[in-house]
């Protein structure tokens, strides 16, 4: 009888010290706040870029399938002029694939790119979203290269600065380049790298396109 009572009590003060570990282990885990992400895309629709707009478009909806049903997106669309043709929840797919094929047809009077003005245009989303509670990233799809009207291309000299002012507002912003020939894209890690660092610029070309999304993700803090 002794020895029944001695196992019994063993046996609940070994529960009790594996259930007071255990509590102790649970109430030390800190489970990661969730945070909603805002992805601008900024897509090149220009005549010198309709060659890959295909694959493009393909790269575009493979970000978005990765991303979450409380994440938001907008999506710009860049020519001769930047405007906005979607924003909503990525996982809308059809509606997306409506947007992108209404308004990145070609259009043979539409001459020109204007990538500075779509990037003004994706900062200042960038910001809006940020007072929502979102964390900002943008991707950039598309040559990068400057046609047209030089007030709305890239200025590659005020740029670095125009990202920084951002930063200020947004300190975990970060960025994505895809699809630009790979010259281009060195310019853009020599400009920005400075300001936002290897992990929140992201620059991947059409062979390395594929590999991007989990940097993306890394990027935005999942």
């Amino acid at each position: 009888m002794n020895k029944r009572l001695i196992i019994i009590g063993f046996l609940i003060l070994v529960i009790c010290v594996l259930g007071k570990l255990l509590f102790t282990g649970l109430k030390n885990i800190k489970l990661d706040e969730f945070h909603p992400a805002a992805v601008i895309f900024v897509i090149d629709s220009s005549a010198s870029n309709q060659a890959k707009l295909d694959e493009e478009i393909k790269y575009l909806r493979s970000i978005c399938s990765i991303l979450d049903p409380e994440d938001l997106i907008k999506i710009l669309r860049v020519s001769e002029s930047s405007y906005l043709i979607y924003e909503g929840a990525p996982t809308d797919g059809s509606v997306i694939n409506d947007a992108l094929k209404e308004f990145t047809k070609l259009d043979s009077s539409d001459y020109g790119t204007a990538y500075g003005e779509a990037l003004k245009k994706a900062f200042e989303h960038s910001l809006t979203m940020k007072k929502e509670g979102y964390i900002p990233s943008i991707v950039v799809i598309g040559d990068l290269e400057n046609e047209g009207d030089i007030s709305k291309q890239i200025d590659w000299e005020t740029l670095p600065q125009n990202v920084a002012n951002v930063k200020q507002y947004i300190p975990e912003i970060s960025m994505l380049f895809a699809y630009a020939h790979p010259e281009k894209l060195d310019l853009v890690k020599t400009k920005l790298t400075p300001v936002l660092g290897e992990k929140k610029l992201i620059v991947v070309n059409e062979q390395t396109a594929a590999k991007s999304q989990r940097k993306l993700l890394d990027a935005i803090g999942r």
